[in-house]
């Protein structure tokens, strides 16, 4: 339930960009606190994860998506729709792109389905690279003709509170969506499988971000098990690792993120092509 405030504004903030492009890693950022897992692997954000800042007189709520790339499964096909169909809603539009990379074929069909009057281009990564780069750049950025351009590092913090007071002074009168206390929506199950799968991504060097799914299928609390779905059995061995050390570091990992009292039960499944599968899917939410 909605808050009406006197001289109150808030909105609706949605991070746009290739897969890799520091979304995720923007959104903790700003927040100051972490909401969503950092991989520096394709399609880690697959749902849209939102995040909460309130201030005196205003609440922006951001909303991460996941990267927009050529897909090659449902799943991608799926994931495309989410970060694409938040955009008609949103006050503000942040497209992200990199300082350190070229800016290409991908980020030109993104910017054109973005509103004009509407994005914010946000050239990330800025610690990366020297001005003269940052310089070429924002030149090369220029051709997109959006009227604003903030060069950042989601990193190191550097342009991001430049960044958050523009946006905030863009956002219209409105009500209060959410407690001042809240920072994220997303419930404690999801975040917690959210977890694991960043440890995974963390630990496991071989090719699998795409193949792993992971979910809470039993919260008795302090007591939480999560599923780990790979697509194949030898991924399922990849996972486990031998003598089942892979999974117990990705356990001990997860909690150090996690109340003391929790004991966290993580499971391995072989659930064959499961991005592929419509039941699937929608059984995990995507």
């Amino acid at each position: 339930m909605t808050e009406r405030v006197d001289d109150f504004r808030s909105g609706f903030i949605t991070l746009v960009g290739r897969p890799n492009v520091g979304k995720s890693t923007l959104l903790n950022q700003i927040l100051g606190t972490k909401v969503t897992i950092v991989s520096d692997k394709p399609q880690t954000t697959r749902t849209e994860i939102r995040g909460v800042l309130t201030q005196d007189n205003v609440q922006a709520v951001f909303c991460d998506t996941p990267g927009i790339h050529k897909p090659r499964t449902l799943l991608g096909e799926r994931l495309n729709a989410t970060a694409r169909g938040s955009l008609p809603d949103m006050d503000v539009v942040l497209f992200l792109v990199e300082a350190d990379g070229k800016i290409g074929k991908g980020d030109r069909l993104i910017a054109e389905t973005l509103p004009k009057g509407r994005t914010v281009l946000v050239l990330n990564k800025i610690d990366k690279v020297n001005k003269d780069r940052i310089f070429t750049q924002l030149s090369e950025a220029a051709g997109f003709d959006f009227d604003q351009y903030f060069p950042i590092s989601a990193k190191t913090g550097e342009g991001v509170e430049e960044l958050v007071n523009y946006i905030l002074g863009q956002l219209p009168e409105g009500p209060k969506y959410y407690p001042d206390e809240t920072i994220t929506d997303n419930p404690e199950a999801f975040w917690v499988a959210e977890l694991v799968r960043e440890q995974l991504l963390a630990i496991v060097e071989e090719e699998l971000p795409h193949s792993i799914a992971t979910r809470v299928t039993e919260w008795d609390w302090p007591r939480i098990r999560c599923e780990i779905l790979v697509e194949r059995d030898s991924q399922k061995g990849i996972v486990i690792g031998k003598n089942g050390l892979v999974l117990k570091e990705v356990g001990t990992k997860a909690r150090q993120h996690l109340p003391e009292e929790v004991f966290l039960e993580l499971f391995v499944k072989v659930d064959k092509n499961w991005q592929r599968q419509p039941r699937s899917l929608n059984r995990l939410g995507y």
